[in-house]
């Protein structure tokens, strides 16, 4: 029998190794970004698959915030190699300041020096059949890129999500900057894998003059071993206050919360809802700084808690525990799904959304079942929407994703769907 990470060439009796070289840098012992389990993950199950990773990752001084609750996670078939990097806004910077080339296209870029050699001796040393890089860090596909052009080896960007829209970034020149790598990264590598349905046919028509077969989706998932040791919570009816928790991180500009603060100010104005009865949960916001002034404006500091990043099981037990869960998305995000949100169909709670009705976000909550959704930047929709949802949790009768819709959106089932285009990617072994 061959040996996981390795295929039985049944010509020759010939033993294969299949391993794969993933550049990731969201990995343990990262902490805060719900990014990390796609690499853990799909590194977790690729053995089962027939596929040894091999993952070339940051040293952890690169990380803002570090924990050990995902380390054990780290299967033992996994090769992990963590290569020199900086974050420049700790390392580089006089006083908090840093000339903008420093951090272009991130600032991580550091890492690309310290990641192509160290790659390069992966390659030597293990002989992998395809890279694999992963964004948001754009340095990762730029590791990627190189270590494509001095090999040859086939190459797969997980994009996730566009690195550029047309009013993303913002700033005109790092616009240019994200869509000229977008460009080279799109053109260069053998496939392209998205995490939305939109997200592909937005590249698909954008670069028409690529097959259609270039851009491949893995959408993203939760993991059922992780809410295997998360404590079963009893379908109770709600307490006397009603909570409302945001697991993650909450970008200014793709889930500003600004409407639904005015809208708990207009609520709680209006009598329906008080610190006795209501309280939302901002769990791992990273933009503190930027919502408490929102929330003392208001008055409603009370009724938002702006609470600080849990260890990812706590975080699940958080959701688990929560009355309901709630999800910001931006119509300039049309074309993304939060990661977070398949660990909230596990979670089997209702869900708010506040997104665009014509999102990939909103799609899939309606493909799940759910339909209790409100535009983001509409306070008056948000109070209704809020008001009804309180109304329908409490009485029971509020919508939860399907099982259908939980047993399709498993890790292990995305990480077949990777392990099947890795294979595809192999050239056949040669016959003796």
């Amino acid at each position: 029998m061959a040996r996981p990470g390795r295929h039985l060439d049944r010509g020759v009796g010939q033993v294969v190794v299949k391993s794969v070289l993933m550049i990731a840098f969201h990995f343990p012992p990262l902490r805060g970004s719900s990014g990390i389990q796609r690499t853990l993950k799909f590194a977790q199950y690729l053995p089962e698959n027939g596929w040894t990773p091999l993952v070339l990752s940051a040293h952890p001084r690169a990380y803002a915030h570090t924990g050990d609750d995902l380390l054990q996670e780290v299967g033992a078939a996994t090769v992990v190699r963590r290569a020199f990097a900086l974050d420049t806004s700790r390392h580089l910077s006089l006083r908090g300041r840093y000339a903008q080339w420093m951090a272009l296209p991130d600032r991580w870029i550091g890492w690309l020096f310290g990641a192509v050699p160290a790659g390069l001796g992966l390659v030597r040393r293990y002989r992998p059949g395809v890279i694999w890089s992963t964004y948001p860090i754009a340095t990762a596909h730029l590791i990627g890129l190189a270590l494509h052009r001095l090999t040859g080896l086939p190459w797969v960007a997980d994009m996730r999500d566009p690195m550029s829209d047309n009013y993303y970034p913002l700033d005109p020149f790092l616009h240019k900057i994200y869509r000229r790598i977008e460009n080279k990264v799109i053109n260069s590598c053998t496939r392209v894998v998205c995490t939305t349905p939109g997200a592909v046919d937005a590249y698909r028509e954008r670069f028409p003059h690529l097959p259609a077969s270039h851009f491949a989706l893995i959408e993203n998932g939760y993991d059922e071993a992780s809410f295997a040791g998360v404590p079963a919570v009893d379908a109770a009816a709600p307490a006397a206050r009603f909570t409302l928790v945001h697991s993650g991180l909450i970008y200014p500009l793709e889930r500003d919360p600004l409407a639904l603060f005015d809208a708990l100010a207009a609520l709680r104005a209006s009598g329906a809802i008080d610190a006795g009865n209501f309280q939302l949960i901002l769990r791992g916001s990273g933009h503190d700084g930027y919502l408490g002034p929102l929330i003392e404006e208001r008055g409603i500091a009370d009724l938002v808690l702006l609470a600080p990043q849990l260890g990812y099981r706590d975080a699940l037990a958080e959701m688990m525990r929560a009355d309901a869960l709630l999800v910001l998305q931006a119509a300039n995000c049309n074309h993304q799904i939060p990661a977070k949100l398949y660990e909230y169909l596990r979670a089997g709670k209702p869900i708010l959304a506040l997104t665009d009705p014509a999102g990939d976000t909103s799609r899939a909550l309606l493909n799940a079942g759910i339909d209790t959704i409100a535009r983001l930047d509409s306070k008056h929709e948000i109070m209704a929407a809020l008001s009804g949802f309180m109304a329908a949790v409490r009485a029971g009768t509020a919508p939860v994703a399907s099982s259908a819709a939980v047993s399709a959106s498993a890790r292990s089932a995305r990480t077949a769907q990777l392990a099947a285009l890795l294979d595809t990617l192999l050239a056949p072994a040669p016959h003796q």
